[in-house]
């Protein structure tokens, strides 16, 4: 056998029904007391007029002041519970007209605001109570549209997204297939062009081992750029392992690549301690090559000089790539890190131009960032965040 209780009243009822209520008690006090003032000062002047009757007039007009009284005291007694009466009416007649509408107008907003948007509001009793309730309806309304609206945008936006997700994932398969299938009729013609170059070098006239030049130059730029480019689209297409591995041996093994270029620009590179970074070490190794090699191809006529600096901001470690180099204006800040970009011709520096997007999409690919910051004075500084361990050491505050 199932038994039910009475829903708990809103406290918000709870304390307009305690007002009403003291509010009629009070009244009701206050009118009882006027009458029972009033009754007692006409009890008080009949007893005047009866002791003054009493020795003019003698016992028979007495008895009729006498009866005069009490008919006073009924008709007292009648108006009393006359009053009384009203003063229960009137509770009652609150409680119906605005203590039950504003509990029912309470229930329905608490269910509105514990997430049920599709119950209508609406409540019946004084005009005021009512005219809330229809503007409480209405703001229930916009927020609903409001939310069928935010949800079609997201449906709109996650169609996108995954289109936009399928997109780029099928050019990063075009550029795979393209660069890793191009690489042996490339490789041929490179060779048989470095052949032809050996062979028949100097049997010709000058235009024609110009001609071959061309030729050779153009088919190793090519295989470079190939190279880059299945570099680049292999970012992120098989995770290698990820380890926790000693910034500093990372840089270090990027500098002894770099070891034929700082010995022929005379080039140097000092570092502060790095922390240790869990990375796959190969793809953060690339990283660190790009942008140190990078400083020590762009150097003005000064030797190139190469600052890593490392900063803790909260979560992540930022680490800071400063030079001497000949800078990058502030409007290029976003261009550079697009693919196939470049601020110089070919003539004045080489390259392909995929080195600065490769090492965003290998940060971007550990959760990080790379930016390029304003620099004052000649010179550039690249600012690569990393995720910090959780479990620091002693070691690796």
């Amino acid at each position: 056998m199932s038994t039910t209780t009475a829903p708990e009243r809103d406290p918000l009822a709870r304390r307009s029904l305690h007002r009403l209520l003291v509010t009629a008690g009070v009244a009701g006090a206050v009118l009882l007391v006027a009458v029972g003032v009033v009754t007692g000062l006409a009890l008080t002047a009949l007893a005047r007029e009866r002791a003054a009757l009493l020795g003019r007039v003698g016992p028979e007009a007495l008895e009729g002041a006498n009866a005069a009284a009490r008919m006073v005291d009924v008709v007292g007694l009648v108006a009393l519970l006359v009053l009384a009466a009203g003063l229960v009416g009137l509770l009652l007649w609150l409680r119906r007209a605005v203590v039950r509408p504003t509990e029912q107008l309470a229930t329905e907003v608490r269910d509105v605001a514990s997430g049920d948007l599709e119950r209508p509001i609406g409540v019946r009793g004084p005009r005021e109570i009512t005219s809330l309730s229809r503007d409480v309806d209405a703001m229930r309304r916009a927020l609903l549209a409001e939310l069928a609206a935010i949800e079609r945008a997201r449906g709109e936006l996650d169609r996108r997204g995954r289109e936009l997700e399928r997109s780029n994932s099928d050019l990063e398969q075009f550029a795979y297939v393209a660069s890793h299938d191009l690489q042996e009729p490339l490789r041929k013609v490179t060779s048989f062009c470095q052949l032809l170059q050996r062979r028949y070098g100097g049997q010709l006239d000058e235009r024609a081992d110009q001609y071959i030049e061309f030729a050779v130059d153009g088919a190793k730029r090519m295989q470079v750029l190939i190279n880059d480019l299945l570099a680049f689209s292999r970012v992120g297409r098989a995770d290698g392992p990820v380890e926790e591995v000693e910034g500093d041996d990372l840089l270090d093994r990027a500098t002894r690549n770099l070891a034929g270029a700082l010995e022929e620009t005379g080039g140097e590179i000092t570092h502060d301690r790095l922390p240790r970074l869990s990375a796959e070490p190969a793809l953060l190794t690339t990283v660190f090559q790009n942008l140190l090699g990078n400083a020590l191809k762009f150097h003005g006529e000064e030797p190139p000089r190469v600052h890593v600096g490392v900063e803790r901001d909260d979560d992540r470690w930022l680490l800071r790539f400063t030079d001497n180099g000949i800078g990058i204006e502030p409007e290029y800040a976003d261009q550079i890190f697009t693919i196939f970009q470049r601020l110089h011709g070919r003539s004045a520096y080489p390259g392909t131009g995929i080195g600065l997007a490769m090492c965003r999409k290998i940060v971007e690919h550990h959760g990080g960032t790379i930016r390029l910051d304003p620099t004052p004075g000649p010179g550039s500084t690249f600012v690569v965040t990393l995720p910090a361990l959780d479990h620091p050491t002693e070691e690796n505050p």
